[in-house]
């Protein structure tokens, strides 16, 4: 018997699927025909998008001014969360470099996309994420992208190393005291006025806490509408351009993949170039200044180079004011206090100072530690608040929490053997100059 095959269609057809579509562009804006890029892109997707009879406008997601080679762009952001939470379907985007230059960003971005089901279509290349030759001529295409970054950044180091060599400033767009416009440097006067003021006070025995608290009181505006404070006063006396100088490359960028600065502790040379501007403060001025800076520093036992990031960095909170503690170092000890009252007084925020030593010991009590362990507390606790003097409140990553009350140490305890032969000489010094008196 023979058998009979016949095709069966089905009898209603298939429904077209729309899909959510979305769009990301990012131009840097340092030539204003970025800005025109940036409109055109955004234009371009939105029209492409909504004429699409399948597709749904899900938005454009646009970063200005930010390097490829960071994840932490705040529209790119956005859009990743958008994705995971179910709103987008399909990713347009014009090339892999506006994507990303990181190769590992590029990567891990698009395997997560991959695992959500979402698609990136990259157009200069024509490549779809989801496509199965997608993965590898991505990361061949990003690697060349990552290298073309490195050489970019490689290029403007070069270029901005010959104009440190031959004492040309690079990159300074604005200083308080002066107007800068298309490299032509002029004196504003009634900012100079204002560094004159700050520099005689500092000579004249005021600290930079209250000069600080004078100028805010006076109302004198501060750089790009900020607030005066004794690290911005401090900053001011110390910096060499009010004096008509310029030393340059006091920072630099290690990589061009985190383009974070750092400051220069010597790892790169330095120059010092004299007469590049119109000075404010006359020279002699501005040494008598720094060696009084030296003193102050000196008398205060306070460190000369910056703390170094610890482990409690960003961890202690401040229940008066919701501020972090940030870390002070002296030659005497190592201690903590509320970024506001260090900044601004305590006419802002009264709290008091937390010895790390103290810190340590309390955080090893809570975690039943013989002594302090880095590791452990990182793990287990979120953070430790500071409702008032000698409490703390230790918050344990699973929600609970734990109060603790500490004593000060008594001023014997506390003083070791280098300060008690210090407090000695300075007694026998005054006893000398005593006798020679009379």
């Amino acid at each position: 018997m023979n058998r009979t095959i016949r095709k069966v269609n089905p009898a209603l057809p298939k429904p077209l699927k729309i899909l959510n579509v979305a769009a990301y562009a990012r131009v840097s804006l340092e030539k204003d025909s970025m800005l025109h890029s940036l409109s055109a892109q955004i234009s371009h997707y939105s029209g492409l998008i909504q004429r699409h009879p399948g597709w749904r406008y899900a938005g454009v997601y646009a970063d200005k001014a930010l390097t490829g080679t960071k994840a932490e762009r705040p529209e790119f952001q956005r859009l990743l969360a958008d994705c995971r939470a179910g709103k987008i379907d399909l990713i347009l985007t014009k090339s892999i470099s506006r994507f990303a230059r990181n190769t590992v960003t590029l990567l891990e971005t698009v395997r997560e996309m991959k695992t959500l089901g979402i698609d990136i279509f990259f157009e200069e290349q024509n490549i779809h994420s989801l496509s199965g030759e997608g993965e590898l001529m991505l990361s061949v295409l990003a690697s060349y992208a990552q290298e073309e970054s490195r050489s970019v950044s490689e290029n403007c180091k070069w270029r901005i190393q010959k104009r440190f060599e031959a004492g040309e400033p690079a990159n300074w767009r604005f200083m308080y005291g002066y107007r800068i416009h298309k490299g032509i440097i002029r004196m504003d006067a009634e900012e100079a006025a204002v560094v004159r003021w700050v520099f005689q006070s500092y000579l004249n025995g005021y600290g930079t806490t209250e000069i600080a608290r004078l100028l805010r009181a006076s109302q004198t505006p501060c750089y790009c509408g900020g607030m005066w404070t004794p690290k911005r006063v401090l900053d001011l006396l110390k910096n060499e351009k009010y004096a008509g100088n310029a030393l340059l490359q006091k920072k630099y960028v290690p990589d061009h993949l985190s383009k974070s600065e750092k400051i220069n502790h010597g790892e790169l040379p330095k120059y010092f170039s004299e007469g590049t501007h119109e000075a404010i403060i006359a020279p002699e001025i501005f040494e008598r200044v720094q060696a009084q800076i030296e003193r102050n520093r000196r008398k205060n036992n306070i460190a000369r180079i910056a703390p170094q990031h610890s482990i409690f960095t960003g961890r202690i909170v401040c229940c008066q004011c919701g501020k972090r503690y940030q870390r002070k170092v002296t030659r005497s000890e190592v201690a903590w206090n509320c970024a506001t009252f260090l900044r601004l007084g305590k006419a802002y925020c009264h709290t008091k100072q937390i010895p790390e030593e103290i810190l340590k010991q309390e955080t090893a009590a809570v975690l039943g530690l013989r002594e302090f362990d880095g590791a452990v507390f990182n793990e287990r606790i979120a953070e430790i608040r500071v409702p008032a003097f000698n409490h703390l409140i230790f918050v344990f990553r699973d929600g609970t929490q734990t109060e603790r009350v500490w004593q000060d140490k008594s001023r014997r305890d506390s003083w070791t053997e280098d300060m008690r032969l210090r407090a000695a000489e300075h007694a026998r010094k005054r006893h000398v100059k005593e006798v020679g008196e009379q």
